[in-house]
């Protein structure tokens, strides 16, 4: 697809991830390979502007040539619509494995050492040592990762340098890089049965929603760990309670949600042995040169009647 580029907004709902003006500053410093005006943008300025980098869906999207979500996750854009409007939808994948690596190697950190006691007896001002049989070390121990992709891939990075022994679940049972052992889809009963972490980082599809339910959460023992740092609606929520309340597992490290921010009333807050980050697990100081890396190359390709990188629609 060919479209003439004069001027790339940064929509201001970015901010929730960096600063909108620091993207719009690093991009015009880098002397892009056509003549763009680069600044940040509101929803009253979406209609000036060729190309719009976002982390929210405006309808008014419809009407510009291409969208770029600084986000690997495009679930809250209308793919038929920006088919149907010839509009060009690429993501963020491939910069977010690292960080979330390491985010998840500190929920699991947190529970093996106790670390996240520790900061709730802090506040509270006690001295309570962790009883002879509450903490372990991860060496040895087992993490089963649904999904293989960038973000799977950082995680088993991250949690083979610990001594964790990583499996996989993925569609295909091809192999995959850090994973000793892959499972398909079909088996993920199987594959979450006897490790002691699960380990989400599918995005949403309508093959993924609820994928984690409660036959899932019966099939985990009741010493293993939840975590997810995929989307929170790849996890039936009111299962997931369900099985913190009965005990059927041991805890659960929670970056999404089914409703975000998570609403005051969920009992998710009130689990000592759960520990919730607020969708923040990709979360640098580098996010936003990571992000326009990736639009620099994009504008690149455009210039040079090159396929978009990393394009969804």
């Amino acid at each position: 697809m060919q479209f003439s580029l004069e001027h790339l907004g940064v929509h201001e709902s970015v901010e929730q991830v960096f600063p909108p003006a620091e993207l719009a500053s690093w991009l015009s410093d880098r002397r892009l390979p056509t003549v763009v005006d680069v600044d940040v943008i509101g929803d009253d300025r979406i209609s000036a502007c060729d190309a719009v980098v976002t982390l929210a869906h405006r309808e008014a999207f419809l009407e510009v040539d291409w969208v770029h979500s600084i986000q690997a996750g495009v679930d809250r854009f209308p793919f038929d619509a920006f088919e149907a409007n010839d509009v060009v939808l690429t993501n963020s994948t491939g910069i977010h494995g690292r960080a979330v690596g390491e985010a998840v190697a500190g929920y699991l950190l947190a529970f093996s050492r106790r670390l996240h006691e520790a900061v709730a007896n802090q506040e509270r001002k006690r001295w309570d040592q962790p009883a002879w049989d509450d903490a372990f070390t991860l060496s040895e121990t087992t993490a089963c990762v649904l999904g293989t992709g960038t973000l799977g891939s950082g995680v088993a990075e991250v949690l083979g340098a610990l001594g964790v022994r990583v499996v996989g679940v993925r569609r295909s049972v091809d192999p995959v890089p850090g994973f000793e052992t892959i499972h398909p889809t079909g088996e993920l009963l199987e594959a979450v049965s006897d490790v002691d972490f699960v380990i989400v980082t599918l995005p949403l599809t309508d093959g993924t929603h609820h994928l984690l339910d409660a036959a899932a959460f019966d099939a985990m023992g009741d010493d293993a760990y939840l975590v997810n740092v995929g989307r929170g609606s790849v996890v039936d929520q009111d299962a997931l309670i369900d099985a913190l309340e009965s005990g059927s597992i041991a805890g659960a490290a929670l970056d999404v949600f089914e409703t975000e921010p998570l609403p005051e009333s969920s009992p998710l807050w009130e689990f000592d042995e759960v520990i919730l980050t607020p969708h923040a697990a990709s979360f640098t100081v580098d996010y936003f040169r990571d992000v326009g890396d990736i639009v620099r190359e994009n504008v690149e390709r455009l210039a040079a009647g090159e396929p978009f990188h990393n394009r969804v629609v």
